[in-house]
């Protein structure tokens, strides 16, 4: 039988590309890293590193063997984890991810029931991007991602990452008060066809999504201003420097912003917490479904917002088919 620790290793050697490198990262020698892949090149009875005065390379028998080792070294690690914790009677450190409106919306409440349920246990948070927090996950750097997606923008998460569904969100129109659109019962998309937008940054999905929606009704939006901070949003909408279209949960009611839905536009952002497709450690089980039960509360007490349980089938709004088919 294949021994995990020597996998692991191997792992570690391919990644930093020396044994040196390896053994300072896991704390072995050098000579006991090269005796570890040695015993692997002997059980799998095929070489696994070619060696030189300077340096190694993998061989392809190497790449293949850590590739299929990584799921189950990861299994390991989730395993070792949890009976740690059972040991010390808490679940140790949940290594989160997350992006600003979530930390600020929906973690606190899930995260406040999961301390709860394991006082002993802490909770370390990491903020940045989907495709970021997804990396991190699919590398086993954090045990638990949420993350967003929209419609309209394809989004593909690592082969070894599953997504929860959390919510739905229906995109909010912000307009300044005053603005010749305010109040108006149904505004749709060509309305807006000769407007300043203030908008995410240009490599935001966000961003993404404004685009297409834009180009469905014909035309091609003028961004003024670009922030991925919310309420650097509001307030550039607010001083008139252009309209924005918000998530729900970015959404906060503000003096001298007037919003509104978009008359056929069913586009949604989308919210879900990642882990990896392994076996799910009881620690992970447990944050993820406190994500869930804060989930639903928000879903109860602001408008907009929806608790989602499946993976959303493709929408795509009224205003973008008709767009397509004039095109």
């Amino acid at each position: 039988m294949l021994n995990p620790v020597h996998l692991r290793t191997l792992s570690v050697v391919l990644r930093t590309g020396s044994f040196a490198d390896a053994a300072r990262e896991i704390g072995y020698t050098g000579s006991a890293v090269s005796q570890q892949v040695a015993a692997l090149e002997r059980a799998v009875q095929a070489p696994l590193v070619e060696r030189d005065a300077q340096s190694i390379r993998p061989t392809e028998a190497a790449k293949f063997l850590a590739a299929r080792a990584h799921d189950i070294i990861n299994a390991l690690g989730a395993l070792e984890d949890d009976m740690k914790g059972f040991s010390k009677g808490d679940y140790g450190l949940m290594r989160l991810g997350s992006f600003s409106t979530a930390s600020q919306r929906l973690l606190p409440g899930g995260l406040a029931s999961y301390l709860r349920r394991h006082p002993n246990s802490s909770v370390e948070l990491e903020e940045s991007g989907p495709a970021e927090l997804a990396a991190m996950v699919r590398d086993s750097t954090l045990d638990v991602a949420v993350v967003f997606h929209y419609d309209l923008v394809p989004q593909k998460w690592p082969a070894n990452v599953v997504s929860v569904p959390l919510l739905a969100e229906e995109l909010v129109l912000l307009l300044p008060e005053g603005h010749r659109l305010a109040g108006m019962d149904a505004i749709t998309m060509q309305d807006l066809a000769g407007e300043n937008w203030v908008s995410t940054k240009e490599d935001s999905s966000g961003d993404a999504c404004l685009r297409h929606l834009c180009a469905g009704s014909g035309f091609t939006p003028r961004i003024s201003v670009r922030s991925n901070n919310c309420d650097a949003i509001r307030s550039m909408v607010r001083s008139g420097l252009g309209v924005a279209l918000v998530p729900a949960l970015d959404h906060v009611p503000t003096e001298g912003i007037f919003a509104t839905s978009i008359r056929g536009c069913t586009a949604r952002r989308h919210i879900s917490a990642l882990r990896q497709k392994t076996e799910a450690g009881i620690s992970i089980t447990s944050v993820i479904q406190c994500l869930g039960r804060s989930a639903d509360r928000l879903a109860v007490s602001t408008p907009g917002l929806f608790r989602q349980t499946k993976q959303p089938d493709a929408v795509v709004p009224v205003e973008y088919l008709a767009g397509l088919r004039a095109s």
